[in-house]
């Protein structure tokens, strides 16, 4: 799938946009969740109160980690060009909408992104359901053929191809692979341009 004048643009937050910060095996361990489970999928199965006090400790846990945060090289320029060809950009995260904002502002990009355009765990079914990529393609009234997700998680690529989406797999970080949900894959934002 070529990139090539493709108007949407759809990013992952943490390990994409950002350094990676979060230590998922840690958030387990931090509430008391079985190893290997997905966070989100399982405070979804647990009686309402339950997970109502899970996903607060989640999020209070999430916003502790925004400090941290830094990011990742290149990436301002790299979203700088693509706004310059007259891309939207979004955000999709399984974070909340309030510590997108948040992370965004502390790695210094939040003014790239619309607020409308990011989305988080509450705006829509999470990754990989293909939910939020999908809103964002009807909030810019773009058809899928015209958008790419851009991710570092197999959660990413299988909700843009679950979207009909251009895949791109951001590996810096990132020894595993999914080819079989990978169109594209960039080691550095440097490199953007030569998909382009």
């Amino acid at each position: 799938m070529s990139l090539r004048g493709r108007q949407g643009w759809i990013f992952d937050l943490d390990g994409t946009l950002a350094l990676p910060v979060h230590d998922f095996d840690g958030l387990r361990e931090a509430l008391g969740l079985p190893q290997g489970v997905l966070i989100l999928e399982y405070l979804a199965s647990r009686p309402v109160a339950e997970a109502r006090a899970l996903g607060a400790r989640l999020e209070a846990l999430e916003a502790e980690l925004i400090a941290a945060c830094r990011p990742q090289p290149g990436i301002r320029e790299a979203l700088e060009a693509l706004r310059d060809r007259g891309g939207n950009l979004g955000v999709v995260t399984r974070n909340s909408v309030a510590n997108a904002h948040l992370t965004l502002a502390q790695l210094g990009l939040n003014d790239l992104f619309a607020p409308s355009a990011v989305l988080g765990r509450e705006s829509a079914e999470p990754k990989p359901s293909p939910d939020a990529l999908q809103w964002l393609q009807r909030h810019w009234a773009l058809d899928a053929d015209a958008c790419v997700m851009l991710g570092d998680h197999g959660l990413d690529l299988a909700a843009g191809r679950a979207a009909g989406v251009a895949t791109v797999h951001f590996t810096a970080d990132c020894p595993e692979r999914w080819p079989e949900l990978t169109d594209h894959l960039l080691p550095h934002w440097s490199h953007l341009g030569a998909l382009l």
